[in-house]
């Protein structure tokens, strides 16, 4: 109590005189300033002064009394680091209450409808082995729309569920070398139902993505046998000039190396052990296996020929690539667009006996 009445008291004084600033009113009020001050950073605090409302008030007042230029000389308490965070805390304030508008737009691409978000929904649901990508350039292409495939990802890992876990495969993204002209071949083995060996050739297009053709064979592979089923793909097309091919033993029969002469087809094999160098038919085996033989069994040879003949007609014609930027490989070779289809009128189609459904127009 003692203290208060002694400030007070020399607070009083500071009030009652009143000449010009710089004078003795202001020597007074720098007196009481400081003393105050001192009384503040007395007090039993670890932190920052305990300041009370009569303290502040205190302070401001003769704050407005002291000269400038004699302000900082005399504050012990107030450092220039404390006016540069006052300074941040001001501007953090100023852009907060600007930008806390609650009808201001939030900065980012529009929210996606709702026809959109249960699109991209259906779609996964029925094709749980597309990725996201995949997904996005599908619905670009059906439905003529600019849908990134971050904006799919959100709406799957918001709205969407998988059943189980999903190994969708990843494209590979490259480009062939000549427009027609350079095919890939290949074989792979797989296991009818009654764990009878096939092979199968297939042949692609480099430039387009397009599936030739596919061919079947029961039994052991002969130069002779290899012939047939090149022959039987390559029939009523256009050959082309160059025929990407791996180092396997089966390209070396003498058979084999005849009818390419006769065809007047060159070869261009890939790099021993480095399978990336021969990527295109690689990839494609690959998606057949994960999309059509892991998917379902066959019995025969004419079996499995039908069943990859309808995955090749779905491949070619309605399913979109990475490595064509979204595009489909027969829109590609003929120089078209896909028609764009009404996301607000449209049905789902099966294809491959309801392995994948796409939309299409109603």
């Amino acid at each position: 109590m003692k203290e208060f009445f002694i400030l007070t008291f020399h607070f009083l004084r500071a009030l009652l005189v009143v000449i010009k600033p710089g004078g003795v009113k202001s020597i007074v009020a720098e007196n009481v300033m400081l003393r105050h001050q001192l009384i503040i950073i007395g007090r039993s605090r670890k932190r920052s002064p305990n300041l009370s409302v009569w303290d502040r008030l205190k302070l401001a007042f003769i704050t407005a009394i002291i000269k400038p230029s004699a302000l900082f000389k005399n504050a012990i308490i107030i450092k220039p680091s404390v006016l540069i965070k006052f300074h941040k805390a001001l501007v953090k304030k100023k852009y907060s209450a600007l930008f806390s508008n609650k009808t201001r737009k939030k900065p980012g691409p529009p929210r996606p409808s709702q026809e959109v978000i249960n699109v991209v929904i259906e779609m996964k649901q029925n094709n749980p082995r597309f990725g996201d990508q995949s997904i996005a350039m599908q619905i670009n292409t059906n439905f003529g729309l600019a849908l990134d495939k971050d904006v799919v990802l959100r709406i799957l890992s918001k709205n969407y569920k998988p059943k189980g876990p999903d190994s969708g495969p990843s494209w590979l993204t490259f480009m062939g070398h000549m427009k027609d002209s350079l095919w890939s071949l290949d074989f792979f083995r797989c296991e009818s139902l009654s764990l009878k060996t096939h092979w199968v050739m297939v042949v692609m297009d480099q430039f387009t993505r397009r599936i030739i053709g596919f061919s079947v064979h029961r039994g052991d592979l002969t130069g002779m046998a290899i012939c047939l089923m090149f022959n039987k793909i390559i029939s009523e097309k256009n050959i082309p000039k160059y025929l990407s091919c791996d180092n396997d033993p089966l390209f070396n029969f003498h058979r084999w190396k005849a009818n390419l002469r006769i065809l007047d087809i060159e070869t261009i094999q890939s790099i021993p052990y480095a399978p990336s160098s021969h990527p295109f038919v690689e990839r494609l085996i690959r998606t057949c296996r994960n999309e059509i033989l892991a998917q379902s069994l066959f019995f025969t040879s004419v079996d499995l020929q039908s069943k990859l003949e309808s995955f090749q007609h779905y491949f070619n014609e309605y399913r979109t690539h990475m490595g064509l930027s979204g595009a489909i490989p027969n829109d590609v070779a003929e120089n078209r667009t896909s028609k764009v289809i009404n996301i607000r009128d449209f049905r789902w189609n099966s294809h491959c006996r309801g392995l994948f459904k796409l939309p299409a127009a109603a």
